[in-house]
């Protein structure tokens, strides 16, 4: 079966003073990166130049940068949020 974990057993700690990349804000992309934020982690969202998500992500307050930049920028951890069989094609030319 498996452990569950509740919020007493966590720590936020070794995510203090890095930046996380979350490459994707679609379904779960989003949730993880407003939650991050929410919880104080310094979120960049890494997506391809004219994606319809930009504007979502900036309106609630993330950075956002193209998928390639925001690895660089986040080099300690990045979290990709996209389909397997869509990578190829969003990160193509970054």
């Amino acid at each position: 079966m498996a452990k569950i974990y509740h919020e007493e057993e966590c720590s936020l700690k070794p995510l203090a003073g890095k930046k996380v990349a979350v490459i994707g804000y679609g379904s779960q992309g989003h949730a993880h990166a407003l939650n991050l934020h929410e919880s104080g982690v310094d979120v960049i969202v890494g997506l391809y130049e004219g994606s319809k998500s930009w504007a979502k992500a900036e309106s609630a307050g993330l950075k956002v940068a193209a998928a390639k930049q925001a690895a660089k920028e986040a080099q300690d951890m990045a979290a990709k949020k996209i389909l397997e069989r869509d990578q190829r094609d969003y990160l193509k030319g970054e």
